[in-house]
C-alpha cells in the first residue's frame, strides 16, 4: 500500500486551468482517469488524510504511485479526453460498463446506387439512414418484413445482387413480391430510390399522409371495380399499421429525443434509454455499471452519456435525464458539437414526457433487481461470497448460516426488531422472525439490539435444554413470517444457532450484541456489523472495520441480508403503528377478533347502538356466544362513551361521530414530519 505523500506534487506545480489527470500504479498502469475545471483543488482533495476521504478514493489513492495531468483549453475538451483515455485503458477505479455491446440499427445505404435495407452494428457511415437502436435484431427483422410488402425495397447483399443480374433471374423475394427486382430491372434505379426515400419517411414517423393516401386509392379502386387491386391496398393497409403498432406512439410527431434514467444501489447501477424519434419508442438499450468510484446519479448521467454519444452514436434534439451533470455547461456544448446544433438537455417536469420518464425509470429498477437475482442464484457466486466473508472475518468455516437483526421504531415510538436468516446465500423467509421491544420505551438502539439479542439465544438455550420440547414464545409477536407450526399448534423455534450474527449497525451495536452473546455464555457464534454509510464491516473489540472491496461478492451478500433485515423491520414498524392509529374500542376485549369484531359492528351499525345493547342482544349476533357477549358488554359499560365529534367549520355537533360502524381512526399528533429510524 502505498503512502499518497510519497508521489504528492509539489504546492504550486499544478496548474489551476481545465485538465484531465492520471493515476497509475507502481507498475505504470492508469488505475483512474479524471477531469476537473481547476486542476489545482480537485488532485489537491486526493491528498488530504485518509481519513476524510471516501473508502472508494482511499483505496484508489493507496494504490497508486503518482499522479500526471494534460491541460486542456476547455471543460469541453476535458470532457472529450476524459472519455477517450477511459476507453483506451478501461481504468479499474473508473465507472465499469458491463454491457458495453453495440445495438443492431436498421440502415437504408442511400449512398448506394440501388439503396439497400439492413441490420447494421458499430459506428455510423456517412451516407446511411439509420433507425434505432433496437435490443435485439429480430424486432428489426420483423418489421422489415411487413414494410417489405408496401416498401419493396431490396435487402440482399451485394455478391447476391450481382449474381443475379450476371443471370437475369431475381431472388425469391423477387418472385413473390417483397423485393422490386432491380436487379433485373423491373424497375429504375431513380424509382427504386424513390422505395427507399418513401421507407426512410414511413421509419421516420411520417406515417399519417401515407397511410391516408393508399386508403384513398383502395377506394378509388372499388369504385372502379378492381377489387384485386382494392383487396391489396388493404393489405398493404394492414401491414402498415401492424408495422407501426409495434411502436407506440408516446409524443408528439415531431418529437426526437432520448431518454435516460438510472436505478442503483451501493455497489452497482442500471442505466436504462429510450430511443424516441417521430414520437414513437425505436429502441431501447441498457447496461449495468459496477460503482467503483465514489460517484453519485448526476455523475452516473454524465459517464452515461459519455458511453453513449461518445462512441459515434446520433445526438437528437432533445435528452431527457434525472438529473444534470455538475457542471452542465460543457456537456451541454459538448452533444451540441457532435449533433451539430443546439441540444436541450434537461429534466423531464411535467407532462407526456415525465411520464415517459417515469416507464424508463421502471425499466431501470427491473433491470437492477433482474441483474440482482442472477447474481444471487448462482450458485458459484453464493460460494465465492460465503467464502469472501469467511476470509475477511477470519471464520474457520464458511458460514452457511446467517441471521442478521435490525432495529426500526419512529421517533421512538412502536419500536420493533427483525431478524432474518440466510441459508447457502439465499433467504430462508419461513424462519424470519419479528420482536416489540418490551424491555423499556423510547429511542435507544443499543440497549434494544441487546434486548433482541438476548431473548433470541436465551430460547436457543432453552431448547437445547429440552430437547424435543418447543418453548412457550414470550409474545405473539416473536413469530416466524411464515413458519411451520408443532401439532400443537405452537411454532417451531430455531433449534440451530447461526454461524455468523449480523447486526444493522456500527462498533455501538456490534458490542451490545456481543455483551449478550457473553452474558449468556455464547462464544461460538461469528459477530459482525455492517454500518450503512460507507458500508463498513465491524467487528467486536476492534478499533478498526474490515473495508471489503466494492467488487466482492462478500460485500454484495451482506448487503443483501441488511437490507432484508431493513426492510422485514420496516414493514412490522409500519404495521403496528397503523393498528396503534386504528385502534378502537372493541380492539382489546379479550378473545374477540377481527372476524366477530367487523360482525358486531355490521350488525349493531355503530358502537353507540353496540354499548346499549344487552347481553341476549348480542348472542343473536351470528358467531357470538353468551361468554363472549358477556365479555364485551363488560367491557363497554366499564368505559366511558367517547366525546361527540364536532365539525370545526360550522362548531355543529355530529350526533354518532365516534360511535359510526367503521372502526374510529385516531388523529395523530401535530408534530413536525419525521423520517422513520430503522
Amino acid at each position: 500500500m502505498a503512502d499518497p505523500s510519497t508521489y504528492r506534487p509539489a504546492p504550486g506545480a499544478i496548474p489551476t486551468s481545465p485538465g484531465v489527470y492520471k493515476f497509475r500504479d507502481a507498475h505504470g498502469r492508469v488505475i483512474y482517469v479524471g477531469k476537473a475545471k481547476s486542476l489545482r483543488p480537485r488532485l489537491s482533495s486526493y491528498f488530504q488524510d485518509l481519513a476524510g476521504l471516501h473508502p472508494r478514493t482511499a483505496t484508489m489513492v493507496t494504490t497508486a504511485a503518482s499522479v500526471e495531468w494534460t491541460v486542456v483549453g476547455t471543460e469541453v475538451e476535458a470532457l472529450q479526453l476524459e472519455y477517450s483515455w477511459i476507453k483506451e485503458f478501461d481504468p479499474r477505479f473508473n465507472v465499469k460498463y458491463r454491457d458495453d455491446k453495440s445495438y443492431p440499427e436498421l440502415a437504408v445505404t442511400l449512398d448506394e446506387e440501388y439503396p439497400r435495407v439492413q441490420v447494421m452494428r458499430g459506428a455510423h457511415k456517412k451516407g446511411v439512414r439509420y433507425f434505432g437502436p433496437y435490443g435485439h435484431a429480430w424486432a428489426i427483422r420483423e418489421t422489415v418484413d411487413l414494410l417489405l410488402r408496401v416498401f419493396p425495397v431490396r435487402t440482399c447483399s451485394n455478391g447476391v445482387f450481382k449474381r443475379a443480374r450476371q443471370v437475369g433471374r431475381p431472388c425469391l423475394l423477387g418472385y413473390i413480391g417483397k423485393c422490386a427486382a432491380p436487379c433485373v430491372g423491373k424497375v429504375s434505379a431513380d424509382e427504386h430510390r424513390e422505395l427507399a426515400e418513401d421507407f426512410c419517411d414511413f421509419m421516420a414517423g411520417r406515417t399519417g399522409n401515407y397511410l391516408r393516401r393508399l386508403e384513398e386509392e383502395m377506394r378509388e379502386a372499388a369504385a372502379e371495380l378492381e377489387y384485386e387491386k382494392a383487396a391489396r391496398l388493404r393489405d398493404d393497409i394492414g401491414a402498415l399499421k401492424r408495422a407501426m403498432e409495434k411502436n407506440a406512439i408516446v409524443l408528439a410527431d415531431a418529437t426526437d429525443a432520448d431518454l435516460l434514467a438510472v436505478a442503483e444501489d451501493e455497489l452497482e447501477a442500471a442505466v436504462q434509454i429510450f430511443h424516441v424519434r417521430g414520437g414513437r419508442v425505436r429502441g431501447q438499450r441498457g447496461w449495468v455499471t459496477d460503482k467503483v468510484e465514489d460517484v453519485d446519479t448526476a455523475g452516473l448521467v454524465e459517464h452515461a452519456l459519455q458511453q453513449l454519444y461518445g462512441g459515434g452514436e446520433s445526438v437528437p434534439r432533445e435528452v431527457l435525464v434525472p438529473a444534470l451533470p455538475d457542471p452542465v455547461g460543457p456537456v451541454r456544448e459538448w452533444l451540441g458539437g457532435l449533433r451539430g446544433s443546439q441540444v436541450d438537455l434537461r429534466v423531464p417536469q411535467r407532462g407526456d414526457k415525465k411520464d415517459l420518464m417515469a416507464t424508463v425509470q421502471r425499466n431501470a429498477q427491473q433491470a437492477l433487481a433482474l441483474h440482482k437475482t442472477k447474481r444471487a442464484s448462482d450458485l458459484t457466486t453464493r460460494s465465492r461470497a460465503l467464502q469472501e466473508i469467511a476470509d475477511a472475518l477470519e471464520l474457520d468455516s464458511v458460514p452457511l448460516r446467517i441471521e442478521c437483526f435490525d432495529i426500526s421504531h419512529l421517533q421512538g415510538e412502536d419500536v420493533v426488531a427483525s431478524m432474518v436468516v440466510f441459508e447457502d446465500g439465499l433467504a430462508r423467509k419461513s424462519e424470519y422472525r419479528r420482536f416489540q421491544i418490551k424491555g423499556f420505551e423510547g429511542q435507544d438502539d443499543v440497549r434494544s439490539m441487546h434486548e433482541v439479542i438476548s431473548r433470541r439465544f436465551r430460547r436457543y438455550l432453552q431448547e437445547r435444554e429440552q430437547t424435543g420440547e418447543w418453548a412457550v414464545p414470550e409474545s405473539e409477536d416473536d413469530q416466524p413470517e411464515d413458519g411451520p407450526r408443532t401439532e400443537e399448534g405452537r411454532p417451531k423455534r430455531f433449534a440451530y444457532p447461526p454461524q455468523l450474527l449480523v447486526v444493522d449497525g456500527g462498533q455501538p451495536q456490534v458490542a451490545a450484541a456481543r455483551r449478550a452473546l457473553d452474558e449468556l455464555g455464547i462464544d461460538d457464534v461469528a459477530l459482525c456489523g455492517l454500518a450503512k454509510r460507507l458500508e463498513e464491516v465491524w467487528l467486536p473489540g476492534e478499533d478498526d472495520p474490515v473495508v471489503l472491496p466494492r467488487s466482492s461478492e462478500g460485500l454484495y451478500l451482506l448487503q443483501r441480508v441488511r437490507d432484508e433485515a431493513h426492510r422485514f423491520a420496516i414493514g412490522y414498524q409500519r404495521t403496528k403503528r397503523s393498528k396503534r392509529l386504528t385502534a378502537g374500542e372493541l380492539d382489546s376485549v379479550p378473545g374477540l377478533g377481527e372476524t366477530r369484531r367487523q360482525a358486531l359492528l355490521k350488525h349493531f351499525g355503530s358502537l353507540k347502538k353496540l354499548r346499549a345493547a344487552t347481553v341476549d342482544e348480542l348472542c343473536a349476533v351470528p358467531g357470538i356466544g353468551r361468554r363472549t357477549a358477556e365479555t364485551v358488554a363488560a367491557a363497554l359499560s366499564s368505559r366511558t362513551p367517547a366525546a361527540p365529534a364536532v365539525n370545526t367549520a360550522t362548531g355543529e355537533i355530529i350526533e354518532d361521530g365516534a360511535d359510526q360502524a367503521a372502526e374510529p381512526v385516531a388523529a395523530a399528533p401535530q408534530t413536525a414530519p419525521s423520517q422513520e429510524t430503522p
